[in-house]
């Protein structure tokens, strides 16, 4: 993985504007002359563990329910699982080499999960954190230094940076240009920007672009179900615990059944939620604004569109006889939702190819994540798959959308970030 002369000497121009959060000082030279690892090596793993427990056991840390979601994913027990599930599939891998991680602006830990896949991969990372001064990101950054400073895995510090500066296009060059791998996630335009900074011959770019998502109710399902309050609950995680703003929260929200029973699984599903959102939720007054711009905007573009009383504008819900492909522009985040009915007549249950006909044309590439109440997963990704949709990666139940997985947006993260070493 060494690189040439050019490289190395490019690296010792760091920009006066590049902090290094962890380690405590940046070193990319060093860093370019690291090996790559086989993915789920031990030492990795160990790592990743001492970190899952050290945040567990850290007071700053358990005042963040995101952190300590990510502590789990990090236990050893969790990895041991993902690595079983990858098996053999990667007994000839080994990393590609330095990664160069550019994370949202508007998610604390999103570079901190893409950090683990890099890892887990086999790789050098480095790692652009946020360069807004989120807490989660202070913690992870604190605890972790605090672990790579023990004797047990000081000889790893060199195999990762997390850094942190404002737009300046000169130090994403210089890390642009040790690369093996970069990983941008950021809206459509931010993509396209980074995409004008070269990387080197035999690198690519894994592009997380702008994405949305959907949810599917089966109304009698969800009648039948014991607790609507844990369900509210987990709706509320799904969308309002991030603002609405990750590609994984449900925008468009589908119900199937009869009238009757559509008409109060509604009543009943809008009730707790708002109930909900209304003990732990705080709309600020710059989301409510542009919450009633988006009202506004459908109300004027769409005839079919109709808003939907509410108590207030916690929750704004706008229900929509028709779907199409422009649906994205409606979006907005803080509790802003368009709502789709499928009516299905009592009796035998139509085929769901036959319920969601009208669904499958609204589905494009930027459909990200499909979640749901009531349906069983292996039926609808047979709908996904029989109808050969462009969109829709993952199929998760309500209160799971969040949850990050080693497979994201279609791509198998191990596979994209390590190579094969090949035998005839």
């Amino acid at each position: 993985m060494p690189r040439s002369e050019d490289a190395v000497t490019r690296t010792r121009l760091e920009p006066s504007s590049v902090e290094c959060l962890c380690p405590s000082t940046l070193a990319v030279e060093v860093m370019a002359s690291r090996r790559a690892w086989r993915p789920f090596a031990d030492e990795i793993i160990a790592l990743l563990d001492a970190l899952s427990q050290d945040l567990m056991a850290d007071p700053e840390a358990r005042a963040h329910p995101d952190v300590i979601a990510f502590a789990f994913f990090c236990r050893r027990r969790n990895i041991d699982r993902l690595k079983a599930a990858w098996g053999h599939q990667v007994s000839d891998r080994l990393g590609r080499g330095v990664t160069f991680h550019i994370a949202p602006a508007n998610v604390p830990l999103n570079f901190a999960y893409s950090l683990v896949c890099g890892l887990l991969a086999g790789n050098v990372c480095i790692v652009r954190a946020p360069s807004k001064p989120f807490a989660q990101t202070a913690v992870v950054c604190r605890v972790l230094g605090r672990v790579l400073a023990s004797d047990a895995f000081a000889p790893l510090g060199g195999d990762l940076a997390i850094v942190r500066y404002q737009r300046d296009d000169d130090a994403t060059a210089m890390f642009s240009a040790l690369c093996d791998v970069r990983l941008i996630w950021g809206g459509d335009e931010t993509i396209r920007e980074i995409r004008k900074i070269p990387i080197p011959p035999r690198a690519f770019d894994l592009t997380f672009a702008d994405r949305h998502s959907l949810c599917v109710i089966r109304a009698a399902a969800y009648l039948e179900a014991a607790d609507p309050a844990r369900t509210a609950q987990d709706f509320y995680n799904d969308t309002y615990l991030y603002d609405q703003n990750a590609c994984s929260s449900p925008r468009l929200i589908v119900w199937v059944g009869t009238p009757e029973t559509i008409h109060a699984a509604k009543q009943r599903f809008w009730s707790a939620v708002h109930a909900c959102v209304q003990q732990r939720y705080t709309l600020q007054p710059i989301v409510a604004v542009d919450k009633l711009t988006a009202l506004c905007r459908c109300a004027i573009e769409r005839p079919d569109a109709r808003q939907v009383a509410m108590p207030d504008r916690l929750i704004d819900r706008i229900r929509i006889d028709s779907l199409d492909l422009d649906l994205d522009r409606y979006r907005c985040a803080g509790g802003s939702f368009l709502e789709y009915d499928v009516v299905v007549a009592d009796g035998p249950a139509p085929s769901i190819t036959e319920q969601f006909a009208g669904v499958a044309g609204a589905i494009t590439r930027r459909c990200q994540t499909l979640s749901y109440i009531g349906f069983q997963p292996e039926e609808l990704r047979g709908w996904v798959l029989a109808n050969r949709l462009t969109g829709i990666d993952r199929i998760v139940p309500v209160g799971r959308t969040a949850e990050f997985g080693l497979i994201w947006d279609g791509y198998d993260l191990i596979s994209c970030l390590s190579r094969v070493c090949d035998i005839r």
